[in-house]
């Protein structure tokens, strides 16, 4: 299994310690570097290349937030998870906007932190169950049914199953079960979601996904 090259972005030195301790033990993931504020993390992710940014969304001179956006901008292929104590729409939509591949609370067990890392490092979106759940139920009360639901058009009823599936953060292997059919059928429908729809991502399949009222809460 490759290593997992991995950036810390947090401003607070124990939290930083914590994280180290944890992850080092796993044996896929090395850590390659630590930022305490936002300018640090963007000059060590040019400089180190690591394959996800563990990124606080709360930093001393510029936010998580625009970090994420202007590392994204620079090397689109580093993953980003957010790792934060904030929980609430505005925070994880703007994450989301900015190019992030992941969102976990701060108070999500290890394991999730775990899962987060290696779905990103695999191209594939995390976010944490019951936080997405509300989030997405929050956004379809606010946006109104009649505007979330509209027509995904030329889009098959199985590419928008397969769709619902993927921004909902089930991997290939877990919709090929779903659905009966092979991991390979899978990513064929992904691709000729990603052609047909002008996407590039999954985080931008994400969104798309969540703007149609795709995730049902």
């Amino acid at each position: 299994m490759p290593e997992i090259h991995l950036l810390l972005v947090d401003d607070h030195e124990i939290v930083r310690t914590g994280l180290s301790m944890l992850l080092e033990s796993e044996s896929d993931i090395k850590i390659i570097g630590q930022a305490s504020n936002g300018l640090q993390a963007l000059e060590m992710a040019s400089l180190l290349h690591p394959d996800v940014v563990i990124m606080d969304i709360t930093l001393p001179d510029i936010s998580g937030i625009e970090v994420t956006r202007r590392l994204k901008a620079l090397h689109p292929e580093i993953a980003v998870v957010a790792l934060t104590i904030h929980e609430d729409q505005q925070y994880f939509f703007e994450m989301l906007q900015a190019g992030a591949d992941g969102y976990v609370p701060k108070r999500a067990a290890s394991d999730d932190l775990i899962k987060a890392i290696h779905a990103a490092s695999n191209g594939e979106v995390y976010i944490y169950p019951s936080l997405a759940k509300v989030l997405v139920a929050d956004f379809l009360d606010q946006t109104g049914d009649e505007k979330t639901r509209e027509s995904v058009n030329g889009i098959t009823a199985r590419e928008q199953e397969v769709l619902g599936m993927l921004a909902a953060g089930k991997s290939n292997e877990d919709i090929a079960v779903v659905l009966s059919i092979s991991k390979h059928t899978v990513a064929r429908h992904r691709e000729n979601l990603m052609r047909k729809l002008g996407l590039h991502n999954r985080s931008e399949l994400v969104k798309y996904a969540i703007r149609k009222g795709l995730i049902e809460p």
